[in-house]
């Protein structure tokens, strides 16, 4: 059993089995993105919003709650509920827009992804479903009278939740085979009263046939195969490919069409309404007939949307189990397909072949058969429970023997969170510009105001997300930390992430890497290749043929980052907002040229870190293949000329000891913007251990570099190390360890940027003493937030003002590691605390008395940051301490939430609720912590 999953994971990537095909890819929210923005504006919350999102046909993708697809999204299932009350069917997760809330866009539910393998042959879902009428219109005339400098208004503060009156709904998937998906709804009343829920497990197909392509204009087809109360519902789609879904007895099957209700949303504002036609029952069909009882499913029982209909009363405290299993293939005949004698059998040898499929003649179909023998619950049950077991011993083997019990609860559910984000993409940015041929072309406005330089992207594939419902797109630099956590469990998966987007199809011909849709053009922080090298190193740093295949599309990008963001051609690089938005008192990404140029201390020091990176690479390379040996030594030589150039110029304050961006204004005075910020820790990340005696077997590369250092004695400065007949460990850094024991000063210091939680975004120091600075007759200034923005820049849901974000954290712990196994002497710190005379030791925190070396600094941050999921003496995990709903409650405490940032003074959880892209970050903490794996230095050995 403990090798199972990974049995089926090694299948999945030899491609003998295809355990991936099906998998939980569809979006929370697809409604308010710039994919389904044809306004001429470009104003895609208010183009698409959640109220036309029940009615209206998707172009792209698909949204659902609970939702999987195949890998293409040709057909979706999902779950739907009604609690009896509700003005519409709870089909999708509810949220404001970007200028809906006081701080941006913000879902209003409560859902959680509990568990997920890497192949999906189980998965978890739960979702806290009110009992009484969802409070829509509160949540959006409450959260429209608050300002930014008040909290938002969640829907716990409704009082919704309250004498618990609200049902736990859990999904459970499990795989019999890579086409045989079982669907366990558990619906729980936790309430003091017997409660009624409506329950509607959903299945539709992908509407690509209306948008006028030539062999695409022929529709799918789900209908009912028996007589009325067979639980039954068979999809066939024009290649041959049918679907089965079958329920226990009870579910009542309802169709309609996945087609826009015209009538509803356009035509009686729309010119030429007489040309609309809506369809008889569209999209909303399903939600109208149950809310209103309206006669808008279709009475012959058949389109492209379709919904087994349960109706399920419980008593206080009670639950009730719904099945349902998914089946699918080709050209099969309809039959019920033999019960397995035992859930026991080998997942391997149940996939030998494809499950049963549909047949075109309801009449081949045995609905007696299929109640009394196919859905044995017996059987159903024990798979689901073999599936379960399965996974608990994939994730023993994970969990370090040594984590507690809630470690190992936030290790897996971080897991799941990733694994549950993975969204099908589909984005033809020419298709997107242009319009559909049956379709009104989009106004000629919006081909200058986003992505009108990216016709190339055209993107049709599974990717990470940073978050399912506030990010539901790809974010490149995002990606690159979420496919590091991911490596611990599935490496081939986030190889193939990394390489995806280094293709033709996502990178510009520039060499330029797509940033999100929103402006593909923005420019992100270069950490893929950080990240390749980190994947390569946890799939065991040998799958040479990867590192190479990313590293020679890497050289295009750093290529283009040469050439497009070093304006002085002097080494020093302007990237923008680089991913920080509006941690400094001018917007980075808009500064007029008229005004003067940016010297960025973060994208120096991202440049520095990419040639190291990139330096890595190609010395591991060589190592098969000296023909890298030449390109080594032009990232050898690279770095050294950045680093001397952000080391020697007013990007480095000697007086303060830190890094700051500087303005160089037009009338030729520099400005520098004294923020103590991430902006100036970012040169630490600049860094690369290697230990060279009897390794490093590179002739020329070392000859060249002897020359070089010899020619070029001030470039030198950048290299330390210690020496001696058994040990040469050589350290290349931006950041010397003289002034990086002079930053960490100002790092480590609690009323500064070290928090109980890990290190701020922006020092506390800045509450009492905010910067400013007048440029252009106007005044900027920047303080300490450690909480949302109060800052309209970015939609005001951004904010790297002092709360904690887990990237740069890690790219920090990971760089005084670097440090600590180059640099520092062997250094017994132990409970007490170092020599304080000891060069090798630092003060952790400022002030305590108790010195430690960086290695060991490195794991106190780490666990600060674990901290923040963890219940504390109160038995509230910081992040979720704000109600005691989710502190303290047994049906809510155990659930966690993987906020997008934290509250720099008291750990609470904000901004997206669900990213566990970034956030995620926490279980390769808790993996990598306190000697648990070799710890990810970017060591060269």
């Amino acid at each position: 059993m403990t090798d199972s999953e990974r049995l089926r994971l090694a299948q999945a990537n030899d491609g003998s089995v295809a355990w991936r095909d099906w998998g939980p890819y569809v979006a929370e929210r697809a409604w308010g993105s710039v994919r389904e923005d044809y306004s001429a504006d470009g104003d895609a919350w208010a183009s698409f919003p959640h109220d036309h999102a029940r009615s209206r046909t998707y172009r792209w993708n698909e949204d659902g709650m609970a939702g999987f697809s195949d890998i293409g999204q040709k057909w979706c299932l999902a779950l739907a509920l009604h609690n009896g009350v509700d003005p519409i069917l709870k089909e999708r997760m509810f949220g404001l827009t970007g200028p809906e809330g006081n701080h941006g866009e913000d879902v209003k539910e409560y859902w959680w992804y509990l568990d997920s393998t890497p192949t999906h042959s189980f998965n978890t879902w739960r979702y806290h479903y009110p009992q009484a009428e969802f409070p829509y219109d509160d949540l959006i005339d409450t959260n429209a009278r608050r300002s930014k400098l008040e909290s938002e208004y969640e829907l716990v503060d409704t009082g919704i939740f309250n004498d618990s009156r609200y049902w736990v709904v859990t999904v459970d998937y499990a795989k019999e085979g890579p086409h045989d998906l079982l669907m366990q709804i558990t619906l729980e009343n936790a309430g003091p009263d017997a409660a009624t829920i409506e329950v509607l497990p959903t299945l539709w197909y992908r509407n690509t046939w209306s948008w006028g392509y030539e062999g695409q204009g022929e529709r799918p087809r789900l209908h009912s195969p028996g007589p009325a109360g067979s639980s039954t519902i068979v999809g066939e789609t024009p290649d041959g490919h049918r679907l089965v879904l079958r329920g226990e007895s009870g579910g009542h099957p309802l169709f309609c069409d996945n087609e826009t209700n015209t009538a509803r949303l356009f035509a009686s504002g729309v010119p030429d309404d007489d040309e609309l036609e809506s369809p008889a029952f569209p999209k909303d069909g399903i939600n109208d007939f149950i809310v209103a009882g309206a006669e808008t499913v279709n009475p012959q029982g058949e389109g492209t949307k379709a919904a087994l209909h349960y109706t399920v009363t419980v008593a206080p405290g009670g639950s009730r189990v719904i099945r349902v299993r998914l089946t699918g293939g080709y050209d099969e005949p309809l039959s019920a397909p033999e019960p397995p004698a035992s859930a026991s059998a080998s997942s391997a040898s149940s996939d030998a072949a494809s499950p049963d499929t549909a047949s075109s003649d309801p009449a081949s179909f045995d609905t007696a058969l299929f109640d009394t023998a196919f859905f044995n619950t017996t059987s159903f049950d024990e798979i689901v429970t073999l599936r379960k077991q399965e996974a608990d011993a994939f994730y023993a083997d994970v969990t370090p023997g040594d984590a507690s019990d809630d470690e190992a609860r936030v290790l897996r559910q971080a897991f799941a969170g990733l694994l549950w984000s993975k969204q099908f993409f589909h984005f033809n940015v020419d298709k997107w510009l242009s319009g559909d041929p049956a379709s009104p072309p989009p106004p000629p406005e919006r081909l200058t105001i986003r992505n009108q330089h990216w016709r190339h992207l055209d993107a049709h594939d599974v990717i990470l997300m940073p978050d399912p419902w506030e990010y539901p797109w790809f974010a490149a630099w995002d990606l690159a930390f979420h496919c590091v956590t991911l490596a611990h469990i599935d490496p081939e998966f986030a190889k193939a992430q990394l390489i995806l987007m280094l293709r033709e199809w996502y990178m510009h011909p520039s060499g330029q890497l797509p940033a999100y849709e929103w402006n593909f053009s923005d420019v992100n922080p270069p950490t893929h290749a950080w990240a390749a090298l980190q994947v390569f190193l946890l799939d065991g740093g040998t799958d040479f043929s990867f590192l190479a295949r990313v590293f020679h599309k890497l050289l295009m990008n750093f290529t283009w980052w040469t050439n497009n963001k070093d304006h002085g051609d002097n080494n020093l690089f302007e990237g923008g907002f680089m991913g920080l938005d509006n941690i400094a008192p001018l917007d980075r990404s808009k500064l007029p040229p008229e005004v003067g140029i940016l010297e960025q201390a973060d994208a120096t020091a991202w440049m520095a870190m990419y040639a190291l990176d990139l330096l890595n690479i190609a010395v591991r390379l060589a190592s098969n293949d000296r023909s890298y040996e030449d390109v080594a030594t032009k990232f050898f030589e690279h770095f050294l000329q950045i680093a001397d150039s952000a080391n020697d110029t007013a990007l480095w304050d000697d007086t303060d000891a830190y890094f700051y961006d500087v303005l160089h204004l037009a009338d030729g005075r520099d400005v520098p913007l004294k923020v103590r910020s991430l902006v100036g820790l970012v040169p630490v990340a600049a860094s690369l251990a290697f230990v060279a005696h009897g390794q490093l077997d590179l002739p020329e590369f070392k000859t060249r570099v002897a020359w070089f250092l010899t020619n070029h004695p001030r470039l030198a400065k950048a290299v330390h190390g210690r020496h001696g007949p058994e040990d040469d460990r050589y350290l290349l850094a931006l950041v010397s360890p003289e002034r990086l024991h002079r930053i960490v000063t100002k790092v480590f210091n609690e009323q500064g940027m070290l928090s109980d939680h890990g290190i701020r975004g922006i020092s506390a120091y800045h509450r009492e003493h905010p910067f400013s600075v007048e440029v252009n007759g106007q005044t900027a200034s920047v303080d300490y937030e450690p909480a949302e923005s109060t800052s309209g820049l970015f939609g005001g849901n951004s904010n790297w003002r002092g709360p904690v974000w887990f990237p740069l954290n890690v790219l920090f712990i990971e760089a005084l590691r670097n440090y600590s196994s180059a640099v520092d002497e062997p250094v017994d710190d132990g409970p007490g605390g170092g020599d304080p005379d000891d060069d090798a030791v630092v003060e952790f925190p400022l002030g305590s008395g108790v010195f430690m070396s960086l290695d060991s600094v490195a794991d106190a941050l780490s666990h600060r940051l674990i901290s923040l999921f963890l219940p504390g003496p109160d038995g509230r995990r910081p992040a979720d301490a704000r109600y005691d709903l989710l502190s303290t409650d047994p049906r809510w405490k155990d659930n966690v939430f993987f906020y997008e940032y934290f509250d720099g003074d008291t750990g609470q959880g904000l901004g997206a609720s669900h990213q566990t892209g970034w956030t995620a970050l926490v279980a390769h903490l808790i993996l990598t912590t306190g000697g648990r794996e070799a710890p990810l230095t970017g060591e060269v050995s």
